[in-house]
């Protein structure tokens, strides 16, 4: 199993994480970004930079992946494309996306596109909270245990 970042929009607060997690499993991870993201220095870490544009490091990440290989992005349609790759994703905030439930998640990111698209201002999401963090500690942990 890799692991792949999507590394746009990549919270700081969760690099410390994820750079243990990789480190103590000696996990080969990809961080994938349209410009220089660091997460730490690893020797199980590889930094590639994409150029810049809607969804190219997306579409970087999903020319990569195999099946069972784990992708951690924010990014919906992104976690939508890797499920179909019967490989798995998880976003910052700890959500583990299936294919039980990423429908669920697209259908309601839409609902919310085509609502912002009408002109009606909504809310954006949450302040990342440590709580979210945990979160996302917990919900990695638990997958690494359970597919390593």
């Amino acid at each position: 199993m890799k692991l792949f970042i999507d590394g746009d929009a990549f919270p700081n607060i969760l690099k410390a994480i994820l750079l243990r997690a990789i480190d103590k499993r000696g996990l080969e991870t990809y961080v994938v970004s349209n410009k220089k993201i660091s997460i730490g220095d690893s020797r199980y870490i590889h930094y590639i930079i994409v150029d810049t544009g809607a969804d190219e490091a997306d579409n970087k990440i999903i020319e990569l992946i195999n099946a069972s290989d784990l992708v951690i992005t924010a990014d919906i349609p992104l976690a939508d494309r890797t499920i179909t790759k019967n490989a798995h994703a998880i976003d910052h905030r700890g959500e583990l996306y299936s294919v039980d439930n990423i429908k669920q998640y697209l259908a309601m990111r839409d609902l919310m596109q085509s609502i912002r698209d009408s002109g009606e201002v909504t809310k954006g999401p949450a302040p990342f909270t440590q709580k979210d963090a945990q979160s996302f500690a917990n919900q990695l942990n638990k997958f690494l245990q359970a597919h390593l």
